[in-house]
Order: structure tokens, then C-alpha cells, then sequence
């Protein structure tokens, strides 16, 4: 069998994360300027029915059957044996890779499932569609997650912009001007599980406050699908900005990330918000692509550990 591999992009979250847990509307985008990859090759010498995982990044290097069942990595090489009937497959390795920050609201974990999903199927000679990528990895999601809402999984398996609502089919966004983001790292790594976790507890100590905050993000995230689909993007970054106003109120931002979301907007981003579960991570901020060096700049002056650029069009 030859050797076969597959990558998935990350993701970042232009309107809606937290409230999108709670049924609430929010878009998702593609970053396709970071990556996961998932490469399987044969273990020629190896037993039937052996599969060796090596993701030499965060320190795993070791058979499938060493390896709880809550670890994600070997959560999605069973789920995709599962998928495809085998409990005995040729024997086989699979080594993970990414340039996706972990912990920073852009996907990882989402990434890496869709990339071994693909690639271990693809190995084995019946590629699982997008649909049932999409489903393995949202189960997958739950892991890192505990309650996802779904849009990781979705956005990254598809790789392209979607207006997004909990429970329904992916609804993909017509871009009709491309925009640019600048994703700028605070170097602050927090799980979204426990800032989700902790929004959670604060609803459900007090609902009316939560749920009102929860629907007016869902109202930025239907102005900003109409400012997208009409080609208006200069509207989307008040939009972003009041996104953050309201997460700040949700308690999941952070100093750094207001530092951050700060210095763009006094070095002319149009808009700019956290993105991702909050308390640490990225902000994303909506430039003028002539500008995207000026506000990287600025960020990483005042502190970003890193910035990404990423263009969203019409694909």
C-alpha cells in the first residue's frame, strides 16, 4: 500500500462563539495559512491489526492500544476503523503534524481528527465523504470540548465560510468581496472546554442576564452574514467590535487579548475581537490587506507571540 496523507486548515470564529452553544447563529471561516496533517504508512513489519500513532509534538508516540480511550488522536484512528467495519486493519503507522497553535481558538483539535480521519481511510482504501468526517469529528469534539456546538468540525471539514446554527445542515456563506483577517496570538493557551465550562456555570446561575447577551451576538452574526453576502465589509468591523463588548460582559476575555484587540484598532483595523473560546488564544482583526503588515506590527509591539494572515473569498 503506498503511503497517504491528508491535511485540514484551521478555523477562526468571526461572530458568534459561546452563544453559538446555546442555538444561536454564528460564522466560521477557513484559515488556511495554518494546518494539520495526518501521513499513513505501511509498518511493514509489523502485525496485523498493529497501528503505531507518533505526534511528536505534544509528546505521543505509541501503539493504539496503549493509548486511553479518551486521547483524541487515538479516539479518531478508532472511530475511522469503526466507520469502515475493520478490527483487524493492515498493520500501520500514522504520524500527525500541525502548525495550528493548540489551546488558541483556531481548530486544532478539530483539524487533526479531520486530517487521520481522511488519511487513515483514504489508507485503507474507502474515503469517508464529508458528511462522515464532519460527524466522526464532532463525536471526537466532545473530548476536547465537552459540549461543542459543532462549527469546529464542520468549517474545517469543508474548509470553506459557513453561517452556522447548532443541530442544522452547514449553511455556506457567498462571499462576494473578498476580506482580509489578521490572527494575532496572545502566546496565552487556554482549552476552550474550561472557558465553555465556565460560561455554562454563569448561565446557568443567571439565565435572563446570558440568554439576553446570547441572542444580540446572534443578531451581530445576521448583520454580518448580510454584510458578507452583499459585499459591504467595511459594516463588518463595527460588528466585530461590538462582539467583543459583549464577550468582555460574557467574562471570557482576558487583559491580554483586550491589549491585543486594542493595538489594531488604534493601528487602523477595521474591527477587531477574540476569537475562540477567549481568556487566552487569538484575536482576529478585519484589515485593509495594505495595511496588514502596519497592524501585524502594531500587535506584535504589544505583545502577540505570532500573527497569521488569511484571506476569505469567494471559494
Amino acid at each position: 500500500m503506498p503511503a497517504i496523507s491528508a491535511s485540514a486548515p484551521g478555523k477562526a470564529i468571526l461572530i458568534g462563539e459561546h452563544a453559538v452553544v446555546y442555538g444561536h447563529p454564528a460564522i466560521a471561516v477557513p484559515v488556511h495559512g495554518v494546518s494539520a496533517r495526518a501521513a499513513v504508512t505501511p509498518a511493514i513489519k509489523a502485525p496485523p491489526g498493529e497501528v503505531h500513532i507518533e505526534a511528536a509534538q505534544i509528546g505521543i508516540d505509541a501503539d493504539l492500544g496503549a493509548l486511553p480511550e479518551s486521547d483524541p488522536l487515538a479516539a479518531a484512528v478508532r472511530a475511522a476503523l469503526q466507520a469502515l467495519g475493520l478490527i483487524r486493519p493492515p498493520a500501520l503507522n500514522v504520524r500527525v503534524s500541525s502548525t495550528i497553535p493548540i489551546a488558541g481558538g483556531l481548530g486544532s483539535g478539530a483539524a487533526v481528527s479531520v486530517a487521520i480521519l481522511r488519511a487513515v481511510s483514504a489508507f485503507l482504501g474507502h474515503p469517508l465523504n464529508d458528511e462522515q468526517v464532519s460527524a466522526l469529528a464532532f463525536e471526537i469534539e466532545q473530548l476536547h470540548h465537552g459540549t461543542p456546538s459543532g462549527i469546529d468540525n464542520t468549517v474545517i471539514t469543508y474548509a470553506r465560510p459557513i453561517f452556522f446554527v447548532k443541530g442544522q445542515p452547514p449553511d455556506f456563506l457567498q462571499v462576494a468581496k473578498p476580506f482580509t483577517l489578521l490572527i494575532a496570538d496572545t502566546g496565552v493557551a487556554t482549552p476552550t472546554r474550561e472557558a465553555v465550562a465556565a460560561v455554562r456555570a454563569a448561565w446557568q446561575a443567571n439565565p435572563p442576564r446570558y440568554e439576553r447577551l446570547f441572542a444580540q451576538i446572534g443578531d451581530l452574526a445576521i448583520q454580518a452574514r448580510s454584510a458578507v453576502e452583499s459585499g459591504d465589509i467595511e459594516l463588518l468591523g463595527p460588528l466585530m467590535d461590538a462582539n467583543h463588548e459583549i464577550l468582555q460582559q460574557l467574562e471570557v476575555s482576558s487583559p491580554e487579548l483586550d491589549k491585543l484587540v486594542a493595538a489594531a484598532s488604534q493601528a487602523g483595523a477595521l474591527g477587531a475581537k477574540l476569537s475562540g473560546g477567549g481568556r487566552g488564544g487569538n484575536i482576529l482583526a478585519l484589515v485593509e490587506p495594505d495595511r496588514s503588515n502596519t497592524v501585524s506590527d502594531a500587535l506584535q509591539s504589544a505583545g502577540a507571540l505570532s500573527t497569521i494572515v488569511t484571506t476569505v473569498d469567494k471559494k
